[in-house]
């Protein structure tokens, strides 16, 4: 992928948009960057409703950015609705003077930051009263979101919008009777199966059939045959264990990826709620491999709305939730397409 250039506020919060696939709201955002000004991790995490524990808030994450082993500047963003108030100090000025000295802790400094509010962006550090504000309709405009746009990247304004999900009743006796089938086999019968018409859909490029629809939600429902078609989504020929946590010496075919999200949001349409845990729950993993945690978070909590005892959804989640970042999206060389971007 052709390297894209950071340059105006405008650019950084397209950037940010895409990336999390959603506009956040009150929200602390870091961007990392690497000693070449390229970009490495994007963070989002909510912003502290009280300066009470600010000091655990921000080595919480700054631990979580250092998880960029590359991570040698950070830009951020404060996106709240907040407003600004003459004599008063900047929105959440003691969270970013916290966050501030535990980077510095690590080696880290911030390089630039914007506020962000409703209708407007101005640098973090300016004076807001000379300090010329940047209509956010700027973004639309700005290059780095045209080129996204041109990628088939979109932002949705209130996080994840799932296709409402028709099928109810409609799929769900086909489903459990199509698992009564896969019970019936031989665990090795049932796992060929199964991944030969996964990687049938994944070679295609049309939707499949509702019998093959039905086929695919039904094998996502045993979490040994679920797990192999998560490893088998990459393309990558590699130990399972190794593929799953993004441990792979080989780099993920990312268009291959991308296509296996839509046949499993594709899927998720077709599935009712019952069965529809799993699906999510691939999906909001696909996300953490391509490092947008935020978005994996989102989808993984609508996993535990469908079932909230799904264990892989619970567990993933935790592991979000801590920071964890897939090594593929750490990895400049393997990681998912944002990290072809530069800040000038």
């Amino acid at each position: 992928m052709e390297a894209l250039t950071i340059k105006t506020p405008a650019d950084v919060l397209s950037f940010v948009g895409h990336t999390l696939g959603f506009w956040p709201k009150e929200s602390l955002v870091c961007i990392t960057l690497d000693k070449k000004n390229i970009v490495g991790a994007t963070l989002r995490v909510d912003l502290p409703k009280t300066d009470g524990g600010l000091f655990t808030y921000a080595q919480t994450v700054a631990g979580y950015i250092t998880n960029d082993a590359n991570a040698s500047t950070v830009l951020f963003a404060v996106y709240t609705s907040k407003p600004l108030e003459s004599g008063a100090e900047k929105p959440h000025a003691r969270t970013v003077a916290a966050l501030t000295g535990a980077l510095a802790q690590q080696g880290i400094s911030i390089r630039d930051g914007l506020l962000v509010g409703d209708d407007a962006c101005l640098p973090y550090d300016g004076n807001y009263l000379s300090s010329p504000s940047i209509p956010l309709a700027a973004t639309q405009s700005s290059e780095i979101n045209a080129e996204f746009v041109y990628r088939g990247s979109q932002i949705e304004p209130r996080g994840i919008t799932l296709p409402a999900s028709t099928k109810e009743t409609l799929t769900t006796d086909a489903v459990l009777d199509r698992m009564e089938e896969i019970r019936g086999l031989p665990s090795p019968e049932a796992l060929d199966q199964a991944r030969s018409l996964w990687a049938s859909m994944l070679h295609g490029k049309t939707y499949p059939t509702d019998e093959e629809t039905v086929s695919l939600i039904a094998n996502f429902q045993f979490a040994a045959i679920r797990d192999r078609l998560m490893a088998d989504i990459p393309g990558i020929d590699e130990p399972m264990v190794q593929v799953l946590l993004a441990q792979t010496q080989g780099k993920p075919q990312w268009s291959r990826v991308e296509w296996a999200q839509q046949l499993l949001i594709h899927a998720y349409t077709h599935s009712s709620t019952q069965h529809s845990a799993a699906l999510l729950t691939a999906v909001g993993y696909i996300n953490w491999w391509e490092g947008r945690g935020s978005k994996a978070h989102q989808f993984l909590q609508l996993a535990l709305e469908a079932d909230p005892a799904y264990r892989l959804a619970r567990l993933s989640d935790q592991m979000v939730a801590h920071g964890m970042l897939a090594p593929w999206s750490a990895d400049r060389d393997k990681a998912f397409g944002p990290r072809g971007l530069e800040a000038s």
